[in-house]
């Protein structure tokens, strides 16, 4: 006897043993005749064959047979008629029926007339023309002939009890009438079976004893010494234990918590900002112009309540639409056009987390350091790269003396604690001068990947706001980061509810929680 075989038996469970006792006396054991001889109720049964079949020791069949009988509706139609049937019946006779009399003339109930139609359509029994339903020369020929699936309702009413199979003739109707609703009944029987494998016959001529084993002990059972008579029954103390799935933050969630932590330990604060902000404070703090492509409704969204907001500052607002039309004091000679009041009044949902530094640059004294991490909203499509709401991140700092190579190394600090490697290209924002893009190196493809924006506000922003100082921002997009992250493809992925994927996903350098 192998060390195998012989460790295998010494760990069967009494149940298992009792099941293997019964298939060796008959082959043909169902699980109920196994339960009657042994005394345990079938889910023992079933459960202890679960057990031997994942040891190789027996094979479970599993046998669903059907059974299909009418409804009351499926009774109704065959004693009756399909709808479509009923108004076949009359088109062969007008040959045409006009659509607002359909219900009327067929006798059916109106909520049956959009199925029938479609059925009358699909069997071409009639075709609508203008709002008129002509019969077709194959609903001519169906007038006086019965259809396959009409044959199975028939084949059913005759067969109350139910029936099981269907033959050759009737088996494209059954499929037809499977595409119904409320048609057919469908009763589930399942049966199980076991067949005895070749690691099975070896332990049953090798033989066990079968005979209670401990696999726990009472408080009784070790006060009275019961316990030192007792046979127990032997563990696999190498058998895997059961993969447990602990409770964990969301990967974006993380990534958030990570970035705020950053910015805390460089000594930024957080500002929050609303979801629901006016115009002004979205594109006109920025120096946007009002004509401006970003501001279309194919990009924006306007809300309807609230239509309005109300504006800030009229010190302020008078100098941000001086500054949109003729540069103001800024050395600027602006965007050359009449400003709008009732433009800037308009209720959106943020396109961006920036306004929060332009509003906190207004409502704060330099020197400042400011960060903002929130949902933004645009009227995007979805794909697998954008979605119409995805998270932001914003820093701005402010003070005597801030300087481009200031926001560069900022930057580098920044991205350094979020462990990459970056490089820096010039770009355009509408609101910033000098400007650039941050891109970061994965290593794992070999390239360059642009992951933010940045740079020093202009003038055009800051002089309305009451800022002399020099102020830098940046910020980027937290799904294209989560993507990089966790190696995710389509950004769906990040929002979808797929249980696998977030028990899986590394979270924290590499290593699952």
């Amino acid at each position: 006897m192998s060390e195998d075989i012989k460790k295998t038996i010494s760990e069967l469970h009494i149940y298992e043993k009792k099941l293997l006792k019964e298939l060796e006396a008959n082959r043909e054991a169902t699980p109920a005749d196994i339960a009657a001889n042994t005394g345990m109720d079938i889910k023992s049964v079933m459960s202890a064959a679960g057990s031997l079949a994942s040891k190789d020791i027996i094979e479970v069949h599993k046998d669903v047979q059907k059974t299909y009988s009418l409804t009351a509706d499926g009774l109704e139609y065959a004693e009756h008629g399909l709808p479509e049937r009923k108004i076949l019946e009359v088109l062969a006779e007008k040959k045409e029926i006009p659509m607002k009399d359909l219900a009327d003339e067929a006798g059916i109930d109106k909520k049956e007339t959009g199925i029938a139609l479609g059925w009358l359509r699909q069997k071409n029994w009639a075709q609508i023309d203008k709002g008129v339903i002509n019969i077709t020369d194959i609903g001519k020929e169906f007038s006086d002939k019965v259809g396959v699936d009409e044959k199975v309702l028939d084949y059913l009413k005759a067969n109350a009890d139910g029936v099981k199979l269907f033959t050759d003739d009737l088996r494209e109707g059954f499929k037809k009438l499977t595409g119904r609703k409320n048609i057919l009944n469908i009763k589930k029987e399942t049966s199980h079976s076991f067949t005895i494998l070749p690691k099975g016959e070896e332990i049953l001529k090798i033989g066990f004893e079968i005979k209670e084993q401990a696999t726990q002990l009472t408080h009784e059972q070790l006060k009275d010494g019961e316990w030192k008579s007792l046979e127990y029954r032997p563990y696999d103390i190498n058998a895997e234990a059961p993969v447990i799935f602990a409770g964990k933050k969301h990967p974006l969630r993380i990534i958030i918590d990570e970035i705020r932590e950053i910015f805390l330990n460089m000594g930024f604060s957080e500002d929050n900002g609303e979801f629901v902000e006016s115009a002004f404070w979205n594109f006109d703090s920025l120096f946007q112009p009002q004509d401006h492509a970003a501001r279309e409704m194919q990009d924006t969204f306007y809300l309807k309540n609230p239509l309005t907001c109300d504006l800030p500052d009229m010190d302020l607002v008078k100098l941000t639409a001086e500054t949109h039309e003729t540069g103001a004091d800024t050395g600027s000679i602006g965007w050359q056009y009449d400003w709008d009041y009732d433009i800037a009044r308009q209720a959106v949902l943020r396109t961006h987390t920036t306004g929060i530094s332009t509003k906190h640059l207004f409502e704060h004294e330099p020197p400042i350091k400011m960060f903002s991490v929130g949902r933004v909203f645009r009227r995007e499509t979805f794909d697998y790269k954008h979605l119409p709401e995805f998270h932001q991140v914003e820093g701005l700092v402010c003070d005597e003396g801030i300087s481009y190579q200031n926001l560069l190394g900022t930057l580098k600090e920044f991205y350094k604690k979020l462990g990459f490697e970056v490089r820096f290209r010039p770009a355009y924002f509408p609101y910033t001068y000098l400007s650039t893009e941050t891109e970061i190196y994965l290593e794992e493809k070999e390239s360059w990947i642009e992951l933010g924006g940045a740079g020093m506000f202009r003038p055009e922003v800051l002089k309305p706001l009451g800022i002399n100082q020099p102020a830098l921002a940046f910020g980027l997009g937290i799904e294209r980061l989560a993507m990089i992250r966790y190696d995710v493809e389509d950004i769906r992925m990040l929002y979808k509810s797929d249980i696998k994927w977030l028990r899986e996903v590394p979270t924290v350098n590499g290593v699952e929680l």
